[in-house]
């Protein structure tokens, strides 16, 4: 089969799924209140199958990163309801990682004139950025989302950079978030009541989630301002 036909047949099996995603309303599936009426039921699936059920979490939250669909929030947030901090955070960093890597691939391989046509200017400045500071700048996009995480892999598989660069950078980069978000969804998952809402644990947590970039871009500034001073860059 020639590469191109490869490619076409590709092309229409992502086309294909993420069209499924919106034409039967699957979106529903990854929605808080389909969360919250079936948390009982996942927790008790958990505990009975606790590999099983990790293993198609997993599988699904590769396959949501991968495929950009608009759910990656609220699987993380459920994901900290269920597993807890520590394992939420191992299984969602390595699901979050791997998909963006198998998006990465896709990009390079399948979307790169649609990605160029798409994303050409963007791609000119992140090209801009991996010349001067290299896999310091994907950490830096990664820690502080100036784009959506989607545009990010796809736009960097259309530099020099390699796929393993792009792994463990992006690994390495969205760890913070990720804890951040496993916490809030570990705190959303105690709830008894509504006012649990106003426990001053979960505000704290939603709270880091509001400043958490801004204090990311305040400290990658101030490194950056000492890199100049030092005449490292």
């Amino acid at each position: 089969m020639q590469s191109s036909t490869k490619r076409l047949l590709v092309l229409c099996v992502i086309g294909a799924l993420i069209a499924s995603y919106f034409v039967f309303d699957l979106g529903h599936f990854f929605s808080l209140e389909y969360f919250k009426e079936s948390k009982e039921r996942f927790i008790e699936l958990y505990n009975q199958h606790t590999f099983t059920f990790i293993a198609v979490y997993f599988c699904i939250y590769v396959a949501v990163t991968a495929l950009a669909l608009p759910a990656a929030t609220i699987i993380s947030l459920a994901g900290g309801a269920m597993f807890g901090l520590v394992t939420g955070v191992i299984v969602v960093s390595f699901a979050s990682s791997i998909g963006a890597a198998v998006a990465f691939v896709i990009s390079r391989y399948v979307l790169r004139d649609w990605v160029q046509d798409r994303f050409g200017d963007k791609l000119a400045k992140v090209n801009e950025g991996i010349e001067k500071e290299g896999a310091f700048y994907l950490f830096t996009l990664r820690l502080i989302p100036i784009f959506p995480f989607f545009v990010i892999n796809t736009v960097i598989a259309l530099t020099p950079m390699r796929l393993r660069t792009f792994y463990w950078v992006s690994q390495l980069g969205m760890f913070p978030a990720t804890v951040v978000y496993i916490n809030a969804g570990k705190e959303l998952g105690q709830l008894e009541s509504l006012s649990g809402l106003l426990s001053p644990s979960l505000i704290l947590s939603f709270a880091v989630i509001g400043v958490f970039p801004l204090v990311m871009k305040k400290l990658l500034s101030l490194y950056k301002s000492k890199r100049r001073a030092d005449g490292k860059v």
